[in-house]
């Protein structure tokens, strides 16, 4: 299974640093015995491998070798490759990026990794074929991408950053098959690529007799983008420690 981050973005809501946003030190991991902070980015990382990605495809714009140099090759069982965003085009274009490199038969995972959200084991609750989101419950969808859902869980609407939201669930990550991948792909192509956002992207796939299903596994979701969400995520981590 893929795991695909999209970690192209400038981080312009939290600047200035002197680093790739996706490095920021949030908490602290265990090195053997010696304890060092942990990278934002991690979070994201850690729940993929659980959930059974072994291969993760990093998308990186051309000034952040910083996370080339982190990563390495490897994370725990996992194999890494990056590829390059040439410029800012918003998010469908960076997760396409990857599309090369995955089957029409495979698995794939998609996160944000400037994200913080709990369970840890979230994503092992979407089932493989087809495209399933993760939700998470927010006090304030309108920040976010409101899914709106029938009784079954399956996906109506996913509102991007609107105000007076139908739903407080907001996606954090989701997994689709290649094959899924690809029709996307082809849609934002005939489209213009104008769609910077997944779910306006999603909404128009529905709308065209796609499918996909949304599952309320998620309990906590932090977006560490902005300095109150850094804040926010501390707080988060020392409640799961406690």
């Amino acid at each position: 299974m893929w795991g695909v981050i999209p970690a192209a973005g400038l981080g312009s809501r939290i600047q200035p640093l002197a680093f790739s946003k996706e490095l920021l030190p949030v908490g602290t991991r265990l090195d053997g015995d010696v304890e060092r902070p942990r990278a934002v980015s991690e979070y994201l990382i850690d729940r993929m491998v659980l959930a059974g990605a072994t291969r993760l495809c990093m998308v990186i714009s051309p000034g952040k070798s910083d996370i080339v140099e982190y990563y390495g090759a490897s994370v725990g069982p996992a194999h890494i490759c990056y590829v390059v965003q040439p410029a800012a085009a918003g998010l469908c274009d960076a997760i396409f990026r990857s599309l090369p490199w995955i089957r029409p038969e495979e698995d794939v995972l998609v996160g944000l990794p400037d994200t913080v959200w709990f369970p840890e084991h979230g994503l092992c609750s979407l089932g493989g074929g087809g495209l399933s989101f993760l939700l998470f419950p927010v006090e304030h969808p309108e920040l976010f991408d409101a899914v709106v859902t029938d009784e079954g869980g399956r996906v109506l609407e996913i509102q991007v950053k609107q105000r007076n939201a139908r739903s407080r669930w907001v996606w954090g990550a989701f997994r689709l098959t290649g094959a899924v991948m690809q029709e996307l792909h082809d849609l934002w192509r005939e489209r213009g690529r104008e769609d910077p956002y997944i779910g306006t992207l999603v909404n128009e796939y529905l709308a065209r007799g796609g499918s996909a299903r949304a599952v309320r596994a998620g309990e906590a979701y932090v977006d560490v983008g902005t300095l109150h969400g850094y804040h926010e995520a501390i707080q988060l981590l020392s409640r799961a420690a406690a």
